[in-house]
């Protein structure tokens, strides 16, 4: 009972404002969980998280999508590493979007995303995903420049009606049987400084760093705000976000492997059954097996 108020309170209620610094603490660590249980019970629900997937994979009939939405350094790769270690490979994806192609720009903004969508059986990953259009795109107004849009798409009302599409998009994902769990990993400022400070001081860690990293730093009250209107806007009955602490890494983790085990176990997965004929069939060549010579 506790963990599920526990995955209840980290849900932004659909159509009610919310304020990610009043209402959300990146620190919060729940106080009736030590770390080691926390670890302990986030190894079981990887087993859990394999045995889900190896049905989900065999019934061959949802998909589930995981979005990840963070800052800098707030753990969306460790969070993949150590949640999906018990994944196997072929029944998941993982994409990482990067700056648009040309290609890609030559389309909608959702073409990209729209592509990359996990087969039904399979479990696909977006490390940063479609809200990047509403995110740093909004952050950035210049890149909205370079997608090509006629001008009267481009007007102020552009914002709300991209909440509208993505919401209409998801709905539809949902009724056709792909399932959709959004994730904003909650970094404080502090934390991040900290992570970014670790980043250029141990050298196995310098490859994670650029000097762009800061830059954005320096616009974090802008996506705040964006963010906002993001979770304000689109949590939804169908695909609520999710906005999970990550100031300690170990509950970050707990808390994402927690709420995708129940997902799955929330979708009464079975393996499918066989026809009659179909058995007669195995006891044939279990039959032929035993008396080979």
């Amino acid at each position: 009972m506790e963990f599920d108020k526990l995955i209840q309170s980290f849900i932004v209620p659909p159509k009610q404002k919310i304020s990610l610094k009043k209402d959300y603490d990146p620190a919060y660590k729940a106080d009736f969980l030590k770390k080691e249980d926390a670890q302990q019970i986030l190894q079981e629900g990887i087993q859990q998280l394999a045995k889900y997937q190896d049905i989900l994979y065999a019934q061959n009939t949802y998909a589930l999508l995981i979005v990840l939405q963070a800052m800098d350094a707030a753990g969306k790769d460790s969070t993949i590493k150590h949640v999906m270690s018990g994944i196997n490979p072929q029944g998941c994806q993982v994409f990482s979007f990067k700056v648009p192609s040309a290609e890609e720009l030559d389309h909608d903004y959702l073409w990209r995303y729209f592509k990359a969508l996990p087969e039904r059986g399979r479990i696909g990953i977006f490390n940063r995903s479609y809200y990047e259009e509403v995110l740093v795109v909004r952050v950035h107004p210049e890149i909205l420049e370079r997608q090509q849009l006629p001008p009267e798409a481009k007007g102020k009302e552009i914002w709300n009606r991209r909440f509208e599409e993505i919401n209409h998009f998801e709905k539809y994902l949902v009724s056709n049987g792909i399932i959709i769990l959004k994730f904003f990993l909650n970094v404080s400022k502090e934390e991040q400084k900290r992570r970014f400070l670790k980043r250029i001081e141990q050298p196995e860690k310098n490859w994670k760093f650029s000097l762009s990293d800061v830059k954005e730093r320096g616009h974090w009250d802008d996506y705040m705000k964006a963010y906002e209107d993001v979770f304000n806007y689109t949590s939804t009955e169908w695909a609520p976000w999710y906005i999970i602490p990550a100031d300690y890494k170990w509950f970050t983790r707990f808390a994402v492997a927690t709420i995708i085990s129940r997902q799955l176990q929330s979708l009464n997965l079975a393996y499918p059954t066989v026809s009659a004929e179909h058995v007669q069939e195995l006891l044939k060549a279990k039959d032929a097996l035993e008396n080979e010579k």
